[in-house]
């Protein structure tokens, strides 16, 4: 009987793993979390529609190179003729008491000033733009996604520090109830472990709901399943090489980012719309033709007619000429931000590339600490051990290492990101 009940136990025991295997959290690395966010993001489904609305913009303003058609169609009931002749007594005559008229027309524009083709040019130009700024919309989703994804890795070594600082405290307890039921200590030192175990278990509270919370918003920015959500890393107690081979001269880097590339567009669309304040103060020439048809007369009317127009601004050329001079000072504005804004994009570069050395040193100097903090544990331990260290001078070192780890963990990561951040400014990813 206990032989069977052993075998029941058992087979729960196993189906229970398999079950949680099966349906346990799926593990996510970064950069499964960044496609994800790339393809669910609604900051870029939004950037993907704004281009598509650009496009669609460009080829509206392409219609405007071929002839426009229209047709148009009348037709009226009087109660009597809407010309009434007399002829002489008792002769009168009435005409168009009733009628139609319709007609197709079509006209094509030959000269406007080159206000088509620079309009055409500026659509193109807005479909670059829009690119370009879905292309920083993709460097800010890939940024703040990893955010979100260290930020669930630091917690996530936390726990494990604090699973490793709870199994110390358990040691030092038992250790010390043996020395309390000895008469070596007193319960003051019994006090101490309880109460840093009670503060170590608040802790796990703190970060096990940070931790669940921020799985949560990782999971909404990239659009996946928050009850299956979590990330495979696991942060290498190795430090990592040397950034030096991310290095990029920032002049020559400065064309590569699309925030230049921005730049210079609108400096390219402002010169456009200076050629098109230019070309609505210039003639325009249009030619045309129609088909017309009316029964007003006692005979069917059907004919062809073409005709050509030529419109000359003549009193427009008076606020014409302001609003050109208007368009040339914006040129001179936007020239003056490309080369402004290009100076301060170097600077950010070199701040940036600064930023990562001084992450990786720090993270140099958090691995040394973890060092000196478990030899200083090892030693505190041995010396309370012998008696020649108090359980505060303990809990002082144990508070200490786990100090240190956490700081290992939080530089690590902001080195990551720093790393990330000078990919982007830089014009890569």
């Amino acid at each position: 009987m206990k032989t069977n009940r052993n075998r029941i136990i058992a087979f729960l025991l196993i189906g229970g793993a398999c079950m949680n295997g099966a349906f346990g959290q799926k593990a996510y690395t970064l950069d499964e979390c960044i496609q994800a966010a790339l393809t669910n993001n609604v900051r870029m489904k939004n950037a993907n529609n704004e281009l598509e609305m650009a496009k669609q913009d460009k080829k509206k303003v392409f219609t405007n190179y071929f002839p426009s058609v229209s047709a148009a169609g009348t037709g009226f009931m009087a109660d009597k003729g809407l010309m009434q002749m007399s002829l002489g007594p008792d002769m009168n005559m009435s005409m168009l008491k009733n009628g139609i008229a319709g007609g197709v027309g079509a006209s094509l524009p030959l000269f406007t000033g080159g206000q088509i083709v620079n309009g055409n040019q500026l659509a193109k130009v807005g479909v670059e733009v829009k690119r370009l700024q879905r292309n920083l919309s993709d460097n800010e989703v890939c940024l703040t996604t990893e955010q979100y994804f260290w930020r669930v890795v630091i917690l996530k070594e936390k726990l494990k520090t604090l699973s490793k600082v709870e199994a110390q405290l358990a040691r030092i307890l038992s250790d010390v109830e043996a020395s309390v039921q000895a008469g070596i200590v007193t319960r003051n030192d019994l006090l101490q472990v309880q109460l840093r175990q009670n503060e170590t278990k608040s802790t796990r509270l703190q970060v096990e709901n940070a931790l669940s919370v921020s799985q949560n918003i990782l999971a909404q920015y990239t659009g996946l399943s928050s009850d299956t959500l979590d990330v495979a890393f696991a942060v290498d107690t190795q430090l990592p090489a040397r950034p030096d081979s991310l290095y990029c001269d920032p002049e020559s880097a400065l064309g590569l980012t699309s925030e230049y590339a921005l730049l210079q567009q609108n400096v390219k669309a402002s010169r456009l719309q200076y050629k098109m304040a230019v070309g609505k103060n210039l003639p325009t020439v249009a030619i045309g033709g129609g088909y017309v048809y009316h029964n007003f007369l006692p005979e069917d009317q059907r004919f062809w007619v073409g005709f050509a127009t030529v419109t000359v601004p003549l009193t427009g050329w008076w606020g014409g000429s302001h609003a050109i001079k208007k368009e040339k000072l914006q040129v001179k504005n936007t020239e003056n931000q490309l080369a402004d804004q290009g100076e301060l994009l170097v600077i950010r570069m070199k701040n940036a590339w600064n930023g990562v050395n001084e992450a990786y040193e720090q993270m140099k100097i958090a691995r040394l600490s973890i060092e000196q903090s478990t030899e200083n544990l090892r030693l505190n331990t041995d010396y309370y051990k012998a008696g020649t260290c108090t359980m505060s001078d303990l809990l002082d070192a144990q508070t200490l290492y786990q100090q240190s780890c956490d700081k290992y963990v939080e530089s690590y990561t902001d080195y990551e990101l720093k790393k990330r951040e000078y990919l982007q400014v830089t014009g890569r990813r």
